[in-house]
């Protein structure tokens, strides 16, 4: 018997992944939002390839928002690219995954480093409505002045402070606050900057 997840509920479920609510991901609305990123992701790489500058368009097309002397080296992984903010003076190496199911925020000056990964998305620990392609999402805050080491994993819900740096390989499950050095998995402040 199948169940009805969303019984008396007559939101779509674009709007209940835009509320932070559950929601079924394969949703043909949901998934053309998605090829619309991935198609302006690609342009953006190939134009990023014959000349930075003339990319710029197409990233500020892709992204929610990017502040002025934003660099993104690509490629870029998205899922939607619309609720992704990056600040101005920002620089993002190579290989960016950022699932932007809920709002990602980066703040100014930042520099993130290549393979990092950005995941908002969630799903229940329920067998059945994890089958069932149930999945919400908790958004991600990083603030200004922040270095992410390369490789590093940040979880959904996650918020990092002012200033500090999460060293390469870190796996970011809990909010890290302002002024630290914090590695390991799960990242764990070290020292105060």
């Amino acid at each position: 018997m199948e169940t009805d997840y969303f019984a008396g509920d007559p939101r779509t479920n674009l709007e209940r992944m835009l509320a932070g609510d559950l929601y079924i991901a394969d949703d043909p609305e949901i998934t053309g939002r998605q090829h619309r990123a991935m198609r302006l992701a690609a342009r953006y790489q190939a134009a990023y390839l014959d000349d930075p500058a003339t990319a710029r368009p197409l990233l500020g097309e892709l992204l929610g928002f990017a502040g002025e002397e934003v660099e993104v080296r690509p490629p870029l992984y998205v899922d939607y690219g619309s609720n992704i903010t990056i600040g101005a003076r920002t620089f993002v190496n190579y290989h960016l995954t950022a699932l932007d199911v809920a709002a990602i925020t980066i703040g100014e000056d930042c520099q993130i480093g290549p393979n990092v990964q950005l995941l908002t998305p969630t799903h229940p620990l329920e067998p059945r409505p994890r089958r069932d392609k149930l999945e919400a999402a908790l958004p991600i805050s990083i603030g200004n002045n922040v270095w992410l080491g390369g490789g590093v994993i940040v979880c959904p819900g996650v918020s990092i402070g002012d200033n500090s740096v999460v060293g390469a390989g870190s796996v970011v499950t809990k909010d890290v606050p302002a002024n630290v050095v914090a590695v390991g998995s799960p990242a764990r402040a070290v020292r105060d900057l």
